[in-house]
């Protein structure tokens, strides 16, 4: 059986992700006949337990979409959103972003932060879009995307852990962000809210909480699930997106944008999801998706995984 024969033989959700991981580690072995029919004989046995793993991620995925909803829904509508359309969601795949570094940061260098990078992305950043009150003004959208708040409030001079003092989060809200966020070692959150919320009256707690919920719900989606079941070998690109439409909904992977690094754009190192601004609560249904430009991944890209 061809491998888009036996790609379209498996049905459901859970069936179409567990036939692209098998498909992506069998194409992985350097494209040797043999390596390729031995994956394909191990298939069957190795189906099972693949189905169990992307069963509980889809679950989990739906229970977060259909939950009557309060303590799930809470931090994603507890954050206001006037003024501008819509949220890019910044999540790092933390092995891909320290290989491809060429003076890694703290976050990367450390072991005790590098715990759980195996279970999924980590946070960079919830980026606003460009405020209609900058747009007024005469500002871009490139020159909002490279200098954000900072046009209103300069960057300091000197890095973040010196310049701002901590944010103040709740104890619960701090902890689960540590595990969401290593880059906070680097100070990493105190300069994303300088520099995309601030100016925008975000309230910290309400930006961060909503923040984590949106990783988190990513990662507990048969795309986390997919991506994380293939750290350490090398996928298709458009397998990638495939992934991300059996998990979020048919014609949504426009609204993954795929960031590359290392020689050949070859190198995941981050995924960039577009969610309406009025519709964040809703996340993470189909129609709270919008489009993402483009990124510039190879058509196989590899995902690192920490030695």
């Amino acid at each position: 059986m061809s491998p888009r024969a036996w790609y379209r033989a498996l049905t459901g959700p859970a069936a179409t992700l567990v036939a692209m991981a098998l498909l992506a580690m069998a194409a992985s072995a350097s494209g040797a006949q043999e390596a390729q029919e031995a994956q394909e004989a191990q298939a069957s046995g190795a189906v099972e337990g693949a189905q169990a793993s992307f069963a509980q991620a889809s679950f989990a995925q739906a229970s977060f979409a259909q939950a009557s909803g309060e303590e799930q829904n809470a931090p994603l509508a507890g954050l206001p959103a006037e003024g501008f359309d819509h949220y890019t969601l910044a999540l790092t795949w933390h092995p891909g972003f320290c290989a491809s570094r060429s003076r890694p940061p703290r976050e990367c260098r450390e072991p005790a932060l590098r715990e759980g990078a195996d279970r999924g992305f980590v946070l960079h950043g919830l980026w606003p879009s460009l405020p209609e009150r900058f747009a007024d003004r005469g500002v871009d959208r490139r020159r909002w995307w490279r200098d954000g708040c900072f046009l209103e409030t300069p960057r300091p001079d000197g890095g973040f852990c010196r310049a701002h003092p901590p944010l103040s989060l709740p104890a619960g809200l701090s902890r689960r962000l540590e595990a969401a966020m290593p880059g906070r070692a680097s100070c990493l959150d105190r300069y994303q809210y300088a520099k995309h919320a601030a100016c925008l009256a975000l309230p910290e707690a309400a930006y961060f909480s909503a923040s984590v919920a949106l990783v988190e719900a990513v990662n507990e989606s048969a795309f986390g699930a997919f991506v994380t079941l293939n750290q350490g070998g090398e996928v298709a690109r458009n397998a990638l997106i495939d992934a991300f439409e059996a998990a979020f909904g048919e014609q949504t992977g426009r609204s993954l944008r795929l960031s590359c690094g290392g020689r050949g754009n070859r190198l995941l190192t981050e995924v960039r999801i577009g969610i309406a601004a009025d519709r964040l609560a809703s996340f993470p249904a189909a129609e709270s998706l919008v489009r993402q430009p483009r990124g510039r991944c190879a058509t196989r890209v590899r995902i690192a995984r920490f030695e």
